[in-house]
């Protein structure tokens, strides 16, 4: 029996970029997961509040100082993030390594602030329940901030090996942009729950 080709598919693009990649997708789920976290975390932050007599408990409410610098730095850094996404779909190699150099250094910027914001909440983490809640929340959003740090430190190392001139580490690189703006957009609404609410 012969068998006859249907279609030659070789020449397809073995990438794309967004909702028609898998890893698109893939980054979409652990950004749902990791945002059901936080919801739980905000959820049980309120519930606290709600039965306490006082809130915040024997403590005043954070120092604003340090949380609205973070806040203003990542808010900034949606413009090169956004950048760095539309050079990576061009697959504009020299601007995407600058782009990414300049990604890892502005990811390292709130880290360090985020030292001083947890000496500024002005309680401990072991002290009652609310020093324990807000210490838990900053410190899930630090996780998410290492996390998407490192991945866009390996990738802007990755960018000048050979394995960088590719459309799937250009597809990589915008993914990295998308997951990005989930990291700045959570933290705007934990910077009203922590810095705001308790003084309303």
């Amino acid at each position: 029996m012969k068998h006859r080709a249907v279609a030659n598919i070789s020449r397809l693009p073995t990438y794309d970029f967004g909702a028609s990649t898998p890893m698109w997708w893939g980054t979409l789920a652990f950004i749902a997961l990791e945002a059901t976290g936080f919801a739980l975390a905000i959820g049980a932050y309120l519930y606290l509040a709600s039965v306490s007599p006082q809130w915040p408990i024997a403590a005043p409410p954070p120092d604003l100082f340090p949380g609205t610098a973070i806040l203003v730095v990542l808010i900034i850094s949606v413009v090169p993030n956004h950048m760095v996404e539309q050079w990576a779909r061009r697959q504009d190699l020299a601007k995407v390594r600058v782009g990414m150099i300049v990604m890892s250094a502005v990811g390292f910027l709130p880290l360090l602030l985020r030292i001083w914001e947890f000496a500024a909440l002005e309680i401990r983490w072991d002290q009652n329940a609310y020093g324990s809640i807000i210490w838990f929340i900053v410190g899930l959003h630090t996780t998410h901030l290492l996390t998407d740090v490192g991945d866009t430190v390996v990738l802007a190392v990755l960018m000048f090996t050979d394995k960088g001139n590719t459309g799937r580490r250009f597809s990589d690189v915008a993914d990295n942009a998308f997951y990005w703006d989930f990291v700045v957009a959570s933290w705007v609404v934990l910077y009203f729950v922590i810095y705001w609410f308790p003084r309303m």
